[in-house]
């Protein structure tokens, strides 16, 4: 389940304020070690560390690390074109960034409703 899929769509993220990594490993289907990896390649996915170096992922991480998953999976960039691509300030990437958004609602929407109907 974890490896990079083209047509599985990704679970909701729940309305908690902070993710551990095996949370959002789950949340974004890629395994741990290459979130910390993908720490290190991209400057912008800083999660907060507490005790015992612990990473703790807030909401805006989890869409990041769905936007960087989307950028190498499906859309085939490298990392280093991934990278060059995160780190500009284009309106294409805002244009992804508001996409993944809507996404997220909507997915978040269904659960509602389906919490709603039982």
């Amino acid at each position: 389940m974890l490896e990079p899929s083209h047509n599985d769509e990704l679970p909701p993220i729940p309305g908690k304020r902070y993710f551990t990594i095996g949370e959002v490993s789950e949340l974004c289907c890629v395994k741990p070690h290459v979130l910390r990896y993908w720490e290190q390649e991209f400057p912008q996915l800083a999660p907060v560390k507490r005790r015992g170096n612990r990473r703790y992922y807030q909401h805006q991480d989890v869409l990041m690390i769905r936007q960087i998953r989307s950028l190498l999976y499906e859309q085939g960039y490298t990392i280093g074109g991934a990278r060059q691509r995160m780190s500009g300030d284009t309106a294409k990437d805002e244009a992804l960034q508001t996409r993944l958004v809507i996404k997220q609602m909507l997915g978040e929407l269904e659960e509602l409703l389906k919490f709603l109907k039982r």
